[in-house]
């Protein structure tokens, strides 16, 4: 039986899932009265953790995604992919494509974001980066859809009108159309021509679980790529839920440069050439990320993501403030920073 808030839910989908799971109850030894929310993210998936009496598995996670909402053969296919380049991830006990259910093996609860700190951020983030040169070493070109052009753009197009034109009602001009599509050709011409190598796509503090061996457990991998190798050390540096300075970021970034350089993976020669790259990718994300969360919050109304859009700004726009290129968008991104301070809810306002 579910506990008894979850039980009284209205929601038919709990439902579906006691009773797909009680078939796994013994193999599993599975305890159904111990199912509880373990979390939900940005997309319509959600989490639930249960205890069991096995000792190999003293809890499981069950991911529910409803099959018109969300696809789980990506992340399937996704996870065995990760865990054949060595990486912790999840391991698929059982599976439903048709109702959308998986059974999982629990990486804890115990997030980089809630663990990061001066003493702690060195160490996580050594073997955060040594886990992303073990997934770019094992990347295949033929594996993984490609981060192409079309992408990039449409990724793009969602801060014009999500973060523009829905949030702040901030209309273009024809003009300002034109100058704003210059600027996100000249980032996918610069992002097409960096190394490809396989890419999560959301390699930040959330996702990322805190483990004693083989650290970091890595989630939410089920929308990744071929594409540019810069991309991953972005979602990881430039993150929007936790802020470094600049001179953290770099010393970071210049050892991975090494390592990755040593291991043979094929990164820029000159270092300022490799972090103009990392620059520019953390513009194009950042704008995107600006469209996703003024999105989340006027489609499916989740307001907290809002709170974290002037981080998100302040990347973008220290970013188009450095290059002469962007001085349009950087133009832009001031103009919409008192009207995002004014649209924020009262609590959030600082």
């Amino acid at each position: 039986m579910l506990n008894t808030d979850i039980k009284n839910s209205p929601d038919m989908r709990l439902l579906l899932l006691e009773n797909w799971l009680s078939q796994y109850q013994a193999k599993w030894s599975i305890q159904l009265e111990t199912l509880v929310p373990a979390s939900s993210d940005a997309s319509f998936r959600r989490y639930f953790r249960l205890n069991t009496s096995n000792p190999l598995h003293q809890s499981l996670i069950v991911m529910d995604a409803p099959p018109e909402r969300e696809k789980i053969e990506p992340f399937i296919r996704i996870a065995h992919l990760f865990l054949k380049a060595g990486l912790q991830v999840p391991h698929i006990l059982e599976e439903d494509l048709a109702q959308g259910f998986i059974l999982l093996s629990d990486l804890g609860n115990r997030t980089y974001l809630a663990e990061l700190n001066k003493k702690t951020a060195s160490g996580l983030y050594q073997d955060a980066s040594n886990a992303l040169i073990q997934l770019q070493l094992a990347s295949k070109p033929s594996t993984l859809p490609h981060y192409d052009s079309n992408l990039f753009q449409r990724e793009m197009d969602l801060f014009p009108e999500w973060y523009l034109k829905q949030h702040l009602r901030i209309a273009l001009s024809e003009l300002e159309r034109s100058e704003l599509q210059k600027i996100f050709d000249l980032l996918i011409q610069n992002h097409l021509a960096e190394t490809q190598v396989y890419v999560h796509r959301d390699f930040h503090s959330r996702n990322l679980m805190m483990l004693e061996k083989n650290n970091p457990g890595i989630l939410d991998f089920q929308d990744a790529v071929y594409g540019p190798l810069s991309y991953d050390l972005v979602s990881l540096w430039r993150d929007a839920y936790i802020v470094w300075t600049e001179s953290e970021v770099l010393d970071w970034l210049i050892s991975y440069w090494e390592k990755a350089r040593k291991a043979g993976i094929k990164v820029p020669n000159d270092f300022g050439d490799f972090y103009k790259d990392f620059e520019w990718m953390g513009l194009q994300r950042h704008l995107k990320i600006l469209g996703i969360f003024a999105r989340l919050y006027h489609r499916d109304g989740k307001e907290a993501y809002l709170q974290d859009l002037p981080t998100v700004l302040k990347y973008a726009l220290d970013v188009a403030n450095r290059y002469r290129d962007f001085k349009v968008l950087a133009k832009l991104l001031e103009r919409s920073q008192a009207m995002l301070q004014a649209a924020l809810p009262k609590s959030d306002r600082s």
